[in-house]
């Protein structure tokens, strides 16, 4: 999409070398990640194609395209290049001085072009490229436009020349955009932190409630999980799934019970149990649909009355796939409800990662976590500097 900013193809992935075995891991031993690895560059890989011909260098990285300006002083050759032959002993002539040695001349390289003869001047046709990458990056109308009147505003202020001075601002402003990382609240005054998650269905978010359980009780925390969707037939047998999967315990009764009920047993019972962390699932739900809607705020009462502080978080689970689309009720839920947070799902798939920036510029709140893979693991929490530094990461 932006190869027309540099006028260049796309270069071809190197082969990789041959790599050793590696041992098989350990069923008892957890796999550790790479120290200083990004945890969202994976699962950006296709929206980093909108961006990183945005190159800060203003030139192609790839050293290996330059030839080896290195000598080596037995030949005063290249590497790689043709042999050259050895030179020769000096030849002992009688009643004639003695020759000096052969002196090989050396062969001249040009050196690459300075970066400032390589980097790209800012025209009209690539503001345009940029704002259509933004667009297709899914971070929408409303945020693109106002990025694009920013940027257009700095590169005046600053006479900014080049489109590589473009991309330092645009990531500037793409990070602040997020705000900063914003990790779980817990309760300061009561025992028991309540977490309570909604969403539509499909969107992910009795999945995400099972990650989140398991990592919070890997960071030491005693958890309890409640299921209150008692309006889908399956919700509750598939949130005890992820209990067993997770070793968590799970508070529900039959299907179609009052879900306020739920989440009361499910508060008696975790601050008897010692737990210091309820999540509470909710039935999945359009803004719509008035009665669940009502039924949400009933919920949110049951947990005020038992515990004035709670409930700590109110995390609503969008689906990253559905785009756009889903901002519309993510909105009237933050009005309706007052949301703490958000929880970006499926960002692995066929979603694009400029999704997360229209979240947090229509919602105005912060994203939590981000499920960036299939596996219980992939929940990551979300940090903004290094998901903006994923979008732009060289291969």
């Amino acid at each position: 999409m932006l190869n027309r900013f540099f006028g260049q193809k796309a270069k071809e992935e190197p082969k990789a070398p041959p790599q050793p075995e590696v041992p098989e891991e350990r069923a008892d031993e957890a796999p550790v990640a790479e120290k200083g690895a990004n945890p969202f560059k994976n699962s950006l890989s296709r929206t980093r194609q909108f961006f990183t011909r945005f190159a800060e260098s203003g030139y192609d990285t790839d050293t290996s395209t330059y030839p080896d300006t290195t000598t080596y002083p037995d030949t005063g050759a290249y590497p790689n290049s043709a042999p050259i032959r050895p030179v020769q002993e000096p030849v002992q002539v009688p009643m004639q001085p003695v020759q000096e040695p052969v002196q090989m001349p050396m062969r001249s390289v040009p050196a690459p072009a300075p970066v400032a003869a390589r980097q790209t001047p800012i025209t009209n046709d690539l503001w345009d490229d940029l704002e259509e990458a933004l667009l297709m990056a899914d971070v929408g109308s409303g945020t693109t436009t106002w990025l694009m009147e920013r940027l257009r505003e700095r590169a005046e202020d600053e006479q900014m020349r080049t489109m590589q001075q473009v991309q330092r601002a645009l990531r500037e402003e793409m990070a602040g955009l997020l705000g900063k990382a914003s990790p779980l609240r817990f309760a300061k005054n009561s025992p028991l932190t309540v977490i309570l998650v909604i969403g539509v269905n499909g969107s992910g978010k009795t999945t995400s409630i099972g990650k989140m359980a398991l990592r919070l009780t890997l960071e030491g925390h005693k958890v309890m999980l409640a299921a209150a969707d008692t309006f889908r037939a399956a919700a509750i047998d598939q949130l005890k799934i992820w209990g067993e999967r997770t070793g968590t315990p799970v508070i529900s009764q039959a299907p179609g019970s009052d879900p306020g009920a739920v989440v009361y047993d499910s508060i008696q019972a975790a601050t008897s149990r010692g737990c210091d962390v309820l999540i509470v699932d909710t039935a999945g739900r359009l803004h719509t649909k008035y009665n669940l809607m009502e039924e949400l705020k009933k919920i949110n009462k049951v947990i005020s009355k038992l515990l004035p502080e709670g409930p700590q978080e109110l995390l609503l689970v969008i689906d990253a796939t559905t785009g756009q689309n889903a901002l519309m009720s993510a909105r009237k839920f933050a009005e309706d409800i007052g949301l703490t947070g958000v929880i970006i799902t499926k960002l692995d798939s066929t979603a694009k990662g400029g999704f997360a920036f229209a979240v947090a510029d229509d919602l105005g709140v912060p994203i939590k976590f981000v499920g960036t893979g299939e596996k219980i693991e992939d929940l990551t929490p979300f940090d903004p500097q290094s998901f903006v530094d994923a979008l732009f990461a060289q291969d």
